[in-house]
């Protein structure tokens, strides 16, 4: 009789690399959640799509067959731990994605939407991260994969919350990288540019306004001017390397921060 880890390892070594994985991806319901969603599912693992959007979680949940969980990460109170022993349950495979934007001068930033912005971006991942460990550790296997942005090593004006949450993201993944290291568990960030999603449409607007310019001009002179490679980032370009995170070729790759920003750091 063949046992369970045997067939999926099996599986993993005839073309479905992550099957026998269950991955839970937060955000997963739009943007670049949605195709890291597609991207892991593809590759075998059974994927839950963690989204305050219930219904795009579904839809999405079952187009690729996993499952869903209907969740505000803003809502810190509501993820006891054991709400979330529950809901990390046999997750190997954790991608934290969830986002939003603000842009405003700092003296002119409230002070509520920096809080939201933190809580969602930083304190959130660091909960789910604790709740995964203890069984990524007794399983001897585990890919934290954190979703930060240029912004986590780059700072741009009027990002005062954005650009700290990354920031603190990077760091927070690299202690968890420290620490999993001896359990067989890694922590790595994925770290795009501007990635063409309905979070970064929604900046032009903003960006044009606090700028005093036309909509048509913001790409141009305000979210491309550092990239050697003018154009925006694929979200299925992020999905593709964050799968290649979570897959057993990635086992040595752990506290790093992998940037798709069109070489606007090489600067």
């Amino acid at each position: 009789m063949t046992d369970l880890t045997t067939a999926a390892s099996n599986s993993r070594t005839e073309g479905q690399p992550l099957a026998g994985r269950r991955a839970l991806v937060t955000g997963g319901a739009s943007g670049i959640g949605a195709a890291v969603v597609r991207a892991l599912a593809a590759r075998g693992a059974h994927v839950v799509v963690a989204d305050i959007d219930t219904a795009g979680a579904t839809a999405l949940a079952e187009e690729v067959g996993g499952s869903i969980w209907t969740v505000n990460l803003m809502d810190t109170d509501a993820l006891t731990d054991d709400a979330l022993a529950t809901a990390m349950s046999g997750v190997d495979i954790l991608v934290n994605n969830a986002g939003i934007q603000r842009i405003n001068p700092i003296q002119d930033f409230k002070p509520a939407d920096f809080h939201n912005i933190l809580t969602l971006m930083l304190e959130a991942p660091f909960l789910l991260i604790r709740a995964a460990l203890p069984q990524m550790y007794a399983a001897k296997f585990g890919r934290i994969i954190n979703v930060s942005s240029v912004h986590g090593i780059r700072a741009s004006p009027f990002k005062s919350a954005y650009v700290s949450a990354k920031h603190g993201l990077e760091g927070l993944s690299k202690v968890t990288a420290l620490e999993g290291g001896a359990h067989g568990v890694t922590s790595n960030c994925v770290a795009p540019g501007y990635v063409r999603t309905p979070l970064v449409e929604k900046q032009i607007t903003d960006q044009a306004l606090v700028h005093g310019i036309p909509e048509a001009e913001v790409l141009s002179k305000i979210m491309l001017t550092e990239s050697a490679i003018k154009r925006l980032v694929e979200p299925e370009e992020v999905g593709s390397l964050v799968a290649w995170l979570a897959s057993d070729d990635a086992a040595m790759v752990t506290g790093s921060s992998y940037t798709m920003d069109g070489g606007w750091s090489a600067r």
